[in-house]
C-alpha cells in the first residue's frame, strides 16, 4: 500500500476514500490494486476489444476511400486534409499488406493516447476519480469507441490532438502549485492568471487538429471563447503569446492553405458549401439527429451527458448575468463547455436542415466526457453504472460484429431475422473475397493483365477494389462517374485515351440507365468479362461485374475540372 499510498499524495481524504471503493473494472473493490493499474487495465480492455474489431469488421466505404489517399500523397485534398492519409497508411508501411486491419493501426494507437491523454485532464482539473470516469465514458461510448477507435478516419487525428490540446489548456489556465503558483485559483481575481508559452503550444495543436479535420477550427473558437468570458483569462487574449499561437497554428495549417490556394480553394467551398441549407427546416429532423446522437452514445450516457452540459451551460450563464463571481470549478467546467458544447449544438442543429453523419458532432460530446466525469465524482453508484453499461455495448458489439462478419441475423443463412436483400450490411465487403477471385480466376487473371488501367462507376467502390487488387498490381485506378471526389485531382480528363479499360462495379451500385448506356459512347467496346458473387454464411450478399472497356474514345465528363 505505500506505492498506492503516494500516488494520492496531495489529494484530499475524499479522493482517496473515493479511489478506494471505485469499483470500476477492478475485483479487489477495497483498492488493493494501484491506481495505475486502474487506467492501464481500463486501456487495456479497450486495446483487446478494438483489435477484435480492427481485424474482423470489413472496411467501410470511407476508411476505403481513405486508402487511396494514401496511393496520390499530397499537401491535402479534396474533402479532407492530410493527416487521415498519414494515419491510414502506417499500418501497411508497418505490416506490408493491405487489410481492414492494416489501415486501422493507426487508429487504433493514436485512441489509446487520446484516451489516456483525456484522463490525465480530468485528474488536472477536478480529481483522479473524475479523470477515470472520463476515461471509462469515452471508451465505452460505441460510436467513441468505434468511430474513433477503431475505423480509420479524419476523426482519430483530430481527437488525438484535440486532446492534447486540452491537456496543455488545462496546465496553461489552472496550473498546480508546483508550477509557480501560491496556492489553487479559488475566485477569479484570487490569484492573477500570467499568460505563457504555453498559449503558443496551444495554437500549434490547434493547427495539427485542423490537419486532421476541419472540425479543429471549433476547438480553436471554443478556445478563444473561455478567455473573452472569463474575466480572470482574459488577458490571453492580448499576450504576445497569442500572437505567436495564431503565426503557428497558421504554419501548421499551411499545407492546406497552400494546396487550396492552388486549386481555388476547393475544399472550403465544398465543405462549407455542405454546411449551408437547402432546403426548409424541420423541427422533426432535428428531434431525430438529436436522438439518433443519443443511440449512438448508448442512451445511459448520451442522455447524462445532455443533460449535465446543458445544466452547467445555463447555470453558469446565469451566473455571469447576475454578476456573480465564478469559482476556480465553474471556469474549469466553463473551459469544458466552450471547446465541446458549440460543436454538438451547431451540428445538431444543422440536423434540422440536412442529414448529417453521426461522427459530426462527437469530438464535441468527447471534450464534454470531462465535464460529466466531475459531475459523477461523487456518485457512489458510478462504477456499477459504468460497468452495466460497459457489458450492454460488449454485447451490441458482438451480435453487430458477428452479424456483419458471419451473417447472424441474416436471412437465409443466418437466424433467419433480417432479409439479405434489406441488409444495408451487406455493402461491407470482405476485399479477400474479391482479392482471391482475380488471384483463382484465369479469365479475370487475363483480363487484369491486359487492360491498361481499371476504373469504377463510384468513388467509394473505388477504394474497396483498390485494397482487394493492391498486391496484385499497381496500374492506375480511377472513376469515371459524376462524383469523383479526389480523383478530380488524383488525374487528369485525357488519362487513358486510346488505352483499354477494366471495369469493376457492384451490382447494387450500378446507374440507373446500366452500363452499356453509361459508358458505350466513351470505349469503342464493352465485353463482359466475369460475374463475382460475394458469399456470407452461405448467401450471396453482393455480386460484382467485370467488363474489358477497350479503346477509350474521349474524355469521360468531369463536374469539378472547373475547379482545378
Amino acid at each position: 500500500m505505500p506505492g498506492f499510498a503516494r500516488s494520492l499524495e496531495g489529494h484530499s481524504p475524499q479522493l482517496a476514500i473515493g479511489l478506494l471503493q471505485y469499483p470500476l473494472l477492478v475485483r479487489a473493490h477495497q483498492g488493493s490494486c494501484p491506481l495505475t493499474a486502474i487506467v492501464l487495465l481500463i486501456l487495456a480492455l479497450s486495446l483487446l476489444l478494438r483489435l477484435l474489431l480492427a481485424a474482423e469488421l470489413p472496411p467501410g466505404f470511407d476508411e476505403a476511400y481513405y486508402y487511396l489517399y494514401t496511393r496520390h500523397p499530397d499537401w491535402s485534398y479534396f474533402d479532407h486534409p492530410p493527416l487521415v492519409a498519414w494515419v491510414t497508411g502506417l499500418g501497411p508501411l508497418l505490416m506490408g499488406q493491405v487489410s481492414a486491419f492494416s489501415i486501422r493501426l493507426g487508429s487504433l494507437l493514436l485512441f489509446t493516447g487520446s484516451s489516456f491523454l483525456l484522463y490525465w485532464t480530468g485528474a488536472h482539473l477536478f480529481s483522479v476519480r473524475a479523470g477515470l470516469i472520463s476515461l471509462a465514458v469515452a471508451n465505452i461510448a460505441p460510436i467513441l469507441l468505434v468511430g474513433f477507435g477503431v475505423l480509420t478516419l479524419p476523426d482519430s487525428p483530430l481527437i488525438f490532438f484535440l486532446s492534447t490540446t486540452l491537456w496543455v489548456a488545462s496546465r496553461e489556465f489552472f496550473p498546480l502549485p508546483s508550477q509557480g503558483m501560491q496556492g489553487r485559483l479559488g475566485l477569479y481575481g484570487a490569484t492573477r492568471y500570467q499568460p505563457g508559452p504555453k498559449l503558443a503550444l496551444m495554437g500549434l495543436l490547434v493547427g495539427l487538429a485542423c490537419l486532421g479535420k476541419y472540425h479543429g477550427l471549433a476547438l480553436g473558437f471554443g478556445l478563444v471563447l473561455f478567455c473573452g468570458l472569463s474575466p480572470h483569462h482574459r488577458c490571453a487574449l492580448r499576450s504576445g503569446w497569442t500572437g505567436l499561437a495564431v503565426l503557428l497554428f497558421l504554419l501548421a495549417l499551411s499545407p492546406v492553405l497552400l494546396w487550396n490556394a492552388q486549386q481555388d480553394w476547393v475544399s472550403f467551398r465544398f465543405q462549407g458549401g455542405r454546411a449551408l441549407p437547402q432546403g426548409g427546416y424541420q423541427l422533426l429532423d432535428l428531434m431525430l439527429t438529436a436522438l439518433a446522437g443519443i443511440l449512438y452514445l448508448l442512451p445511459s450516457l448520451g442522455i447524462p451527458l445532455w443533460q449535465v452540459s446543458l445544466a452547467e451551460s445555463g447555470r453558469i450563464l446565469l451566473q455571469t448575468i447576475q454578476g456573480v463571481r465564478l469559482r476556480d470549478e465553474d471556469l474549469k467546467r466553463l473551459l469544458i463547455l466552450a471547446c465541446g458544447l458549440p460543436l454538438v449544438l451547431s451540428f445538431t442543429v444543422m440536423g434540422g436542415y440536412r442529414q448529417i453523419l453521426p461522427t459530426w458532432p462527437m469530438p464535441g460530446f468527447w471534450v464534454l466526457t470531462l465535464l460529466l466525469g466531475s459531475h459523477w465524482q461523487g456518485w457512489r453508484q458510478v462504477g456499477r453504472w459504468l460497468v452495466g453499461s460497459g457489458l450492454v455495448v460488449v454485447l451490441l458489439l458482438g451480435v453487430g460484429l458477428t452479424h456483419v462478419r458471419y451473417g447472424l441475423l441474416q436471412a437465409p443463412g443466418g437466424l433467419g431475422l433480417w432479409p439479405v436483400e434489406r441488409d444495408p450490411s451487406t455493402q461491407l465487403i470482405e476485399i479477400e473475397q474479391l482479392r482471391q477471385s482475380f488471384q483463382t480466376n484465369a479469365t479475370l487473371a487475363a483480363a487484369l493483365a491486359e487492360a491498361d488501367f481499371i476504373f469504377t462507376n463510384a468513388y467509394f467502390l473505388a477504394g474497396q477494389i483498390g485494397m482487394a487488387l493492391a498486391p496484385l498490381t499497381d496500374k492506375p485506378l480511377t472513376c469515371l462517374d459524376r462524383d469523383l471526389r479526389g480523383f478530380a485531382f488524383w488525374s487528369k480528363p485525357e488519362d487513358g485515351l486510346g488505352q483499354d479499360g477494366l471495369l469493376i462495379t457492384s451490382k447494387q451500385f450500378q446507374p440507373p440507365e446500366g452500363i452499356p448506356a453509361t459508358y458505350g459512347d466513351y470505349f469503342a467496346s464493352l465485353e463482359p468479362v466475369a460475374t463475382l458473387p460475394l458469399l456470407r454464411a452461405g448467401a450471396v450478399v453482393q455480386t460484382f461485374q467485370v467488363y474489358l472497356a477497350r479503346q477509350m474514345l474521349k474524355p469521360y465528363p468531369r463536374p469539378y475540372s472547373r475547379l482545378r
